[in-house]
């Protein structure tokens, strides 16, 4: 037997008993986990500086350092996300509908755990115990398939999270990672139907098109984040300086960073200068012919499709709000997207037009995340329009089951 299906075998067994567990041993199970992160914390960190040294051997760009970095500060944060998991409601069991009908059967609707579910993500260590936190409250097995440039802490995070519920009455089977770092497992492991009931990939665009053109499990499908902030002519421009500000700059190896702006022509004469002053020092600016012809660009723009991930910033000036919507429905990737306005007809329209699993007026794309929404952490976001979408958490990992309760009925 392979150590993968071994891993899986002990999945599915592990799913069978987990979804009958009560809520006191779950949220008990995850404080044990809270400990024992607490307790192991210059291990973990530890071993995740030998995956940021070999980053940087490998010359690495920082903003996908950034990506892979734990310190106490972030594994608090963790830490803050589990917490935020168990003072949830546990999903499993419940219904909002109830319902009898003519001949005295009364039927239910109600949510049971998806089973076995596979994460297959890139860097970001911190996805390891999201990913179970959320799995675990939810009644699910997790089995996850990090990138090999995590590789040490998420080893390490996992055997940390099996001491703590060794001390519960979970067993630790409900979690395992694949610590073989070949790509070829990924093929493998999106085909093992017989184990695990989804498969979530969480990366770049290669990635995560391997999986959904590839995978015979079912997929939830996460989306790469080439996210627009188009400034409407009546937006304010102070407000717009500094929301591209914090889309772009703050971490822009994410997925939820601006790479593209869009400028109404009405204003780009008077803007882009202002932007050119704020951003320049900090960020490669890429432009439309237009644009250039305003200020000083690298180079024009050959892609408008492209998630840079990087400090790199796209600009494009437009005619006017339909032309914005026209160029994200183009080159967007439906994950989110931004209006600068003080117009609120066409921020209502904004809204209501543009096609992504989550929209702004006047805020940030950086928003975009399952711990700032309260969802104590996620399992990526759905650019999908099936089951889910947006930040994947716990409502998000469960299924329905009809439960039918009678009294000697049948039917003729």
């Amino acid at each position: 037997m392979s150590k993968l299906i071994e891993k899986c075998t002990n999945l599915k067994e592990a799913s069978h008993t987990l979804e009958t567990v009560s809520t006191n041993a779950k949220n008990t199970a995850l404080k044990l986990v809270i400990d024992s992160l607490r307790k192991n914390l210059s291990y973990i960190l530890s071993e995740n500086k030998k995956d940021l040294e070999i980053a940087k051997e490998r010359g690495i760009k920082d903003s996908f350092i950034d990506r892979l970095i734990l310190d106490e500060n972030r594994v608090e944060d963790i830490i803050d996300g589990i917490n935020t998991v168990i003072n949830f409601d546990d999903p499993i069991w419940a219904s909002n509908h109830v319902w009898t009908l003519e001949n005295g059967l009364t039927v239910s609707k109600m949510n049971v755990p998806l089973g076995v579910i596979g994460i297959i993500y890139e860097s970001r260590p911190n996805v390891t115990v999201d990913a179970f936190a959320l799995s675990l409250k939810s009644g699910n097995c997790i089995l996850l398939r990090g990138s090999s440039s995590a590789i040490n802490s998420n080893k390490a995070l996992v055997k940390v999270i099996k001491e703590g519920l060794v001390e519960s009455e979970i067993s630790e089977n409900v979690i395992e990672l694949i610590e073989d770092t070949d790509r070829s497992i990924i093929n493998q492991m999106i085909k093992l139907n017989k184990y695990i009931d989804v498969i979530i990939p969480r990366g770049g665009s290669d990635l995560i098109r391997t999986v959904v053109d590839n995978a015979t499990v079912p997929t939830i499908e996460t989306g790469i984040g080439n996210c627009h902030i188009f400034v409407d002519e009546s937006g304010k421009l102070e407000d717009a300086i500094n929301i591209i500000k914090n889309a772009k700059v703050q971490r822009p190896g994410v997925c939820n960073a601006c790479e593209t702006i869009l400028v109404h022509e009405a204003i780009a004469e008077k803007f882009l200068p202002i932007l050119e002053e704020h951003l320049s020092d900090k960020v490669e600016l890429r432009g439309c012919l237009e644009t250039k012809r305003l200020i000083h660009v690298e180079e024009t723009v050959k892609d408008w499709g492209e998630e840079y991930l990087d400090y790199i910033l796209a600009i494009k000036i437009v005619t006017d709000i339909d032309e914005a919507i026209e160029h994200i429905r183009k080159y967007g990737s439906k994950h989110s997207e931004s209006i600068i306005t003080e117009d609120f007809t066409n921020g209502n329209y904004f809204l209501r037009r543009v096609d992504a699993a989550t929209v702004y007026i006047n805020a940030s794309t950086r928003f975009t995340d399952g711990g700032v929404f309260g969802f104590g952490g996620e399992m990526g976001i759905s650019t999908q329009k099936i089951h889910a979408r947006g930040p994947i958490g716990l409502n998000e990992l469960v299924t329905d089951k009809y439960t039918i309760v009678g009294n000697g009925q049948i039917r003729e």
